[in-house]
Order: C-alpha cells, then sequence, then structure tokens
C-alpha cells in the first residue's frame, strides 16, 4: 500500500515527467518509450538521492546535502531552500540573485501558496543577467509554512510553476515524516525516562533494605549485593544510547534476580538459558528487567509462597525469540490485555507500566507484530514472549 509520501512522489514525478520531457524535442516513435522510461528512472532516482538529506528536518545542513538534487529535478538554471530566517542553501547559476532570495519568498512565507516573481521584483541590477521569473512554493509540516523552494530561469512557464509546486509538496511530505519520527523518538525518550522513574522508588527500597538486613549479620554478603545493585542502577539510570546488547541487559537481569533473591530467599528460584549466538544482538534498552519484575511481583511476591522465574532466550535465525515465565497464580486474559494497555483503564493497582512500556516501544521500532505476547490464566502461571530482529546496532527509535 502507498504511503502519503509515496502518493506525493508519485505526483510529483509525473508534473516532472511533463515538465522535462515538454523542454526536450519531441523524440522520434521509436525512440518515445526508450526515452520516456530513462526519464522515469533518471527522475526517480534523483527524488531518491534527496529523500535520506530532507528525513533530518529542514536545517542548513539537510537543505544544502539536498538542493541539489532538487535543481536536478526541477532543470532550473538556480534553485533556493528558505526558512523564515534566510536562504539555508543555494545551488546553481545567477548568484546575483542570492541576496535578495528572503525578498522573494515574504508573500509565501505569509500566504502559503505558490507564488512567481518576475519583472521589476526579480530585477538584481547585474548586466547580463539572463534569469527572467522564478517560481516559489511553501514548505510545510503540520500545516505550517516552515520554509519555501524557489527556482529560477531564463524564461517562465506554466510548467515550471507546476514543478515546484509538486517538488515542494513532495519536500513537504519528506518533512512532514522527520518531524514524525523526531515526535516518535521524543515520546519513546519519554516512556523510557518514565521507565525509569517506576524503577526507583520501588526496587531501590526493596534492595536498600534487604541489604541493610545483613550488615550486622553477614558483612561480606551486605557488600557483594552492594555491588550487585550499583551494577544494577549504573546500567538501568545511565544516560546512554536507545539499544543496548542482549549481553548487557542480561547481565542486569542477573544482577536484579540476585538481589530479589536475597529478599524472598528459597522461596525464589530461577532460571536463565541463554543461546551463545545471539548475545550480541542489540536489543531496546532496559526490555527484559520489567518482564522479570513483572514475573516476581505477580507470579511470586503475590502468592506469598515460592516460586520460579524462567527466562529463556533462543537463537531463531533472523530472530532471537525470548521467554519470561513464573508458575505462579496467573491472572484472567483481560486482566493481562488491561496491563498492556488493550482495554479498559488500570486501576491504581494493577501495576503493568513496565510490560506496557516494553509493548510500546517494540511496536514503535520493530512494527506492529513485534508486540509482547502474554499467555496466562487462573491458576496456571504466565509467560511472556517477544522476538527481536537481529537489526544493526545503530538502529535507534
Amino acid at each position: 500500500m502507498w504511503s502519503t509520501g509515496g502518493w506525493v512522489l508519485l505526483c510529483a514525478v509525473s508534473t516532472l515527467l511533463g515538465f522535462v520531457l515538454s523542454r526536450r524535442r519531441p523524440p522520434s516513435p521509436r525512440h518515445r518509450s526508450v526515452s520516456a522510461g530513462e526519464t522515469t528512472f533518471a527522475t526517480l532516482h534523483v527524488a531518491a538521492l534527496a529523500a535520506p538529506s530532507l528525513r533530518a528536518g529542514l536545517t542548513r545542513d539537510s537543505a544544502r546535502r539536498a538542493v541539489r538534487h532538487l535543481r536536478a529535478l526541477l532543470g532550473a538554471s538556480a534553485v533556493a531552500v528558505t526558512d523564515a530566517d534566510g536562504v539555508l542553501a543555494w545551488d546553481g547559476a545567477a548568484d546575483c540573485h542570492r541576496g535578495h532570495a528572503s525578498e522573494h519568498v515574504r508573500t509565501v512565507l505569509s500566504s502559503g501558496r505558490p507564488h512567481v516573481v518576475a519583472g521589476s521584483a526579480l530585477d538584481c541590477g547585474t548586466p547580463g543577467c539572463v534569469i527572467r521569473g522564478a517560481a516559489v512554493a511553501p514548505l510545510t509540516v503540520d500545516g505550517r509554512v516552515i520554509g519555501a523552494l524557489t527556482a529560477y530561469d531564463t524564461e517562465m512557464s506554466v510548467a515550471l510553476v507546476r514543478a515546484v509546486t509538486e517538488v515542494a509538496r513532495w519536500v513537504s511530505g519528506q518533512l512532514e515524516l522527520a518531524d514524525l519520527d523526531s515526535s516518535r523518538r521524543r515520546a519513546t525518550e519519554a516512556e523510557t525516562r518514565a521507565l525509569r522513574a517506576q524503577i526507583s522508588p520501588h526496587f531501590v527500597y526493596n534492595s536498600l533494605t534487604t541489604i541493610a538486613s545483613f550488615v550486622r549479620t553477614d558483612p561480606e554478603r551486605a557488600r557483594e549485593l552492594l555491588m550487585d545493585f550499583a551494577d544494577f542502577t549504573r546500567h538501568a539510570l545511565r544516560r546512554g544510547g536507545d539499544f543496548t546488547t542482549l549481553a548487557d541487559e542480561l547481565r542486569c537481569v542477573d544482577r536484579y534476580l540476585l538481589l530479589e533473591r536475597a529478599r524472598f530467599g528459597e522461596r525464589l528460584r530461577f532460571t536463565v538459558r541463554v543461546a551463545q549466538e545471539v548475545l550480541p544482538v542489540p536489543v531496546p534498552f532496559l526490555c527484559l528487567q520489567p518482564l522479570v519484575e513483572n514475573a516476581i511481583k505477580h507470579g511470586i511476591a503475590a502468592t506469598g509462597g515460592s516460586g520460579e522465574v524462567r527466562v529463556v532466550v533462543r537463537d531463531a535465525g533472523p530472530e532471537a525469540h525470548i521467554s519470561v515465565e513464573d508458575d505462579g497464580l496467573g491472572m484472567d486474559p483481560a486482566r493481562a490485555r488491561r496491563l498492556l494497555g488493550d482495554g479498559p483503564s488500570r486501576g491504581p493497582d494493577e501495576g503493568g507500566i513496565g510490560l506496557a512500556n516494553v509493548d510500546v516501544r517494540f511496536r514503535h521500532i520493530y512494527g506492529e507484530e513485534y508486540g509482547l505476547v502474554v499467555e496466562t490464566a487462573l491458576g496456571a502461571g504466565t509467560k511472556i514472549r517477544l522476538r527481536v530482529p537481529k537489526l544493526p546496532s545503530s538502529n535507534s527509535y
């Protein structure tokens, strides 16, 4: 299915093809299909070269990297990309007009509609200047005009105005996607900060209370637990990137389990089985500890008795498959859906912030099919499964 950006690109390509072909000498019937095919390929190729820079948003750097490709799309003598503060990038001849480019876009920035600059309004005072017209179109994001695209040429035509308008629409589509990416990153960062805040009050208090109980009776054990606690908090509260390795995430889980084992004693049993091949796989930061915390909180602590938590990580070709399982009381499937945010609002004693956080982040990063899968029933324990694609570590949300 075509995205909005894809449809805008298709419209731009159609208009550009008409513009480019209208400026060429009519081809012979024998070469007509070949020429059209080559032009289509060239237009798509140039658009693909410009897109990555535009997905970074409208900045001086992104405009400079994209402007030459935009001029190639338009076939104009010169092209300028401006924002409200002035010219971000210029490419082509007729540099004598560059100093006036900010004046040429004022009408577009205020009205939000394409505009043609010609005659005395375009006069640069340079003898022999061959530029006779400029077509200006707005660049918009979320309905707001944030800049303008201007094409300067030796002649003004309806085809050029249409081409500039369509290319500006396509550029705006790329900038919309950049804004969406930025919003998604900010939302995910906020979710991660919320998860860190959740860890602090609950776990820190319980851990320090447990460690304090060993200070007099077993000082060496207290020292070891303090080191485990420091190791865990260094990972959980760090200000690093959005991804870590599965090995680091499992180290965090191991320290968490050791601290909880000190708290619950022999009532808590746990096993961790990991395929060595998947240890370098990048995973979203703090994606496993909340699942283990949920297993202990709802599977072990809620029973008042004892239980086991099992963490299994398997190599599944292009993916790593992870499961966190407990043999506790289990829960009604409807409650599990509430914990993931799929249903009526959670009650104040339901908890589940960590589960919902991990579920949302996985769907944002990898796609809807990569959310958490919760298998549970009353009296049957709970098993949470998730899949992690083996993506390069440079990926982030």
